[in-house]
């Protein structure tokens, strides 16, 4: 494991708290967007952007969407933007499987909190990391995670193993976690850890609490199991090229 430090305790109420590290050479093998394409990287938390009180209602939302299934594993996701839903061993398409009867699911002041929340993210990680925050464009997958300690069935339930968004999905350049749960509260394992060559760094879960870093090697990380409990959390990325954009989903 090497040696851990905590970048954020959950006890902390962060403004912004901002890491720099070096850039990877992931970057390179893709198309450059200029006032896009990380020039500088790093991570940052910061629990001023979403109110505690927002994180309740978008995990109500996240709650209603996945009490309509569920993976029979540890790992449950759900993406409104494309309609996938975790059932059992597999997905289904949420608005084919469910049709009209979304409707009595998801408001539209759901997804209207859900637009008002991802533009503050997109506007704070600009913000940071000196961009355009119209340069950037959300990206898939864009999902809502609930993690428990139910052992793995297929390997969308091993979400433990240690990753690099953009080795993992290319379409990522920046990538951010609102989190919708409290770290040893809600749930016990289950923090966000960046695994550098001499330690790792350590972000533990709060609920409205935003985690947000360039997606490529220069931030290896991985999620600890969840050994009781259930955390709940939202993955919004962003990618500078407009040909990976997604729009933000809708009731109709």
């Amino acid at each position: 494991e090497g040696v851990t430090e905590v970048l954020a305790h959950r006890s902390d109420t962060l403004q912004d708290k901002f890491v720099e590290v070096p850039c990877s050479a992931d970057y390179e093998s893709h198309k450059r967007f200029a006032g896009c394409t990380p020039r500088k990287c790093g991570r940052g938390v910061t629990d001023a952007v979403i109110t505690r009180e927002e994180a309740e209602r978008i995990r109500r939302i996240a709650e209603r969407g996945l009490s309509l299934g569920g993976s029979d594993g540890g790992a449950s996701i759900l993406d409104l933007h494309s309609g996938a839903l975790s059932l059992g061993k597999h997905f289904v398409n949420l608005y084919r499987y469910f049709g009209d009867k979304i409707q009595d699911i998801f408001t539209e002041e759901d997804f209207a909190l859900y637009r008002d929340v991802r533009q503050r993210i997109q506007q704070r990680i600009a913000q940071v990391f000196g961009i355009s925050s119209s340069a950037m464009y959300l990206t898939k997958p864009t999902f809502f995670s609930r993690m428990n300690s139910t052992g793995a069935k297929t390997t969308h339930d091993e979400y433990w193993h240690p990753h690099v968004d953009k080795v993992t999905y290319g379409s990522f350049d920046y990538t951010s976690l609102l989190y919708l749960s409290d770290y040893s509260k809600d749930f016990g394992g289950g923090r966000f850890v960046f695994m550098d060559a001499d330690s790792n760094k350590t972000v533990e879960p709060r609920a409205g609490r935003v985690s947000f870093f360039t997606s490529g090697s220069e931030n290896l990380h991985r999620v600890e199991r969840v050994r009781w409990g259930t955390r709940f959390a939202i993955t919004i990325s962003f990618s500078c090229d407009p040909q990976h954009g997604i729009g933000d989903p809708r009731v109709t």
